[in-house]
């Protein structure tokens, strides 16, 4: 059985992060500073954004604007575009990197390896033939070939293609408010 080892992962689960400054997914989508926080494409319900720790070049995550922490909390609604996002990520994925696969996963609960358990959120990681090796085991290091930056221009147009205005294009429009968990309920 291969393992994908990301050593560098424990030190940010178990850190004492700041409690204070709010969730992280909510802070990333209210202002329109999409670039730097690497925010891709906002649908209505949902918004795509790059992983600032990747396993891979193109990891990223699907994560709704309202805050819930798990799937049985959100709407039909945010449930179907999320899916859809998958669809689209997934093609965004393959046409720029050309994976030999994709690992798409949800850690619901800090036991299940959510680093941020209060805001439902869905990875979609690249994987190729071949991609662990002994460099973050051995020397505590990761092989990330491409920057943060590179990797959002390579990807933000391709999610926004055929889009037809169903997403806004992240940092021009109007900002979706994260919603709450009580929201989300009312709306259902």
């Amino acid at each position: 059985m291969e393992k994908l080892f990301s050593p560098w992962r424990l030190r940010y689960i178990t850190s004492g992060r700041r409690r204070d400054r709010g969730c992280v997914f909510c802070r990333a989508v209210r202002g329109r500073r999409d670039r730097d926080n690497l925010v891709l494409f906002r649908g209505r319900r949902n918004y795509v954004i790059l992983n600032k720790y990747p396993y891979n070049n193109g990891h990223l995550m699907i994560v709704p604007y309202a805050h819930v922490p798990s799937l049985r909390d959100a709407t039909p609604d945010t449930l179907q575009e999320m899916m859809g996002l998958v669809v689209r990520s997934e093609a965004a994925l393959r046409a720029v990197y050309r994976p030999t696969g994709i690992n798409l996963g949800m850690n619901l609960g800090r036991s299940a390896g959510a680093g941020i358990e209060g805001h439902l959120h869905l990875h979609l990681v690249p994987r190729w033939d071949g991609d662990t090796n002994f460099m973050s085991v051995v020397h505590g290091t990761r092989v990330i070939p491409e920057s943060l930056q590179a990797t959002y221009r390579r990807l933000r147009p391709l999610l926004h293609e055929g889009s037809g205005g169903a997403g806004r294009p992240s940092g021009r429009g109007t900002v979706s408010r994260p919603r709450h968990r009580s929201t989300a309920r009312a709306e259902r």
